[in-house]
């Protein structure tokens, strides 16, 4: 936060759409500035605390999976970040990990977009057979949000956050893969590490 109390960033870097008064782009992983507005962005408004190690673990080896949304004042407002591996060295698996928009922007389209951004990304680079999350079961919205975007809740995971609270496992399918049972599937190839 600046000295207003805002998530201000001026880098434009990765810029990939711009909706409205909105702006959303790539994380810049040179930026230190993004990484600490994306760190008190989740922080301040997810209901799960995270350690520091987490965001950069994500943050600097999934790069191209995490996105900010900025409004015209530069102000970030949302943000998604995610990852790729491996389940079960069968299924090349997306999974989001945190989405967060300022209170003040929800119901804006915001989280959809940053979702669907991510979805289309996964797929085009990585191939992703498909896509997994959790969100807590009291979490209408999000639910929501998920399933109209072709989510499906696979499991219930009793207390699964600190809060106690349940969460559903939601997963996309994205090719002919994420529908075959794993036993009858061959395994893929460990990834190239560049």
């Amino acid at each position: 936060m600046d000295s207003s109390g805002s998530f201000k960033d001026t880098d434009d870097y990765g810029l990939v759409a711009t909706v409205g008064n909105l702006r959303y782009q790539r994380f810049n992983p040179a930026s230190q500035n993004q990484f600490r507005i994306i760190s008190n962005l989740i922080a301040d408004h997810l209901s799960e605390p995270y350690s520091i190690y987490v965001y950069w673990y994500f943050l600097n080896t999934w790069p191209q999976y995490c996105y900010i949304t900025k409004d015209s004042a530069d102000t970030v407002v949302g943000v998604i970040i995610s990852k790729i591996n491996l389940h079960r060295n069968v299924r090349t698996r997306g999974y989001i990990g945190m989405l967060v928009i300022d209170p003040i922007y929800r119901k804006k389209g915001i989280a959809k977009k940053l979702v669907q951004l991510t979805i289309d990304a996964m797929i085009e680079a990585d191939h992703v057979d498909e896509i997994s999350l959790e969100t807590e079961v009291i979490n209408k919205g999000a639910l929501r949000l998920y399933e109209s975007l072709g989510f499906m809740r696979v499991k219930r995971l009793y207390k699964y956050y600190l809060s106690t609270h349940d969460a559903f496992r939601l997963i996309l399918p994205v090719s002919d893969r994420a529908f075959k049972r794993i036993a009858f599937l061959d395994q893929l190839p460990e990834p190239v590490s560049t």
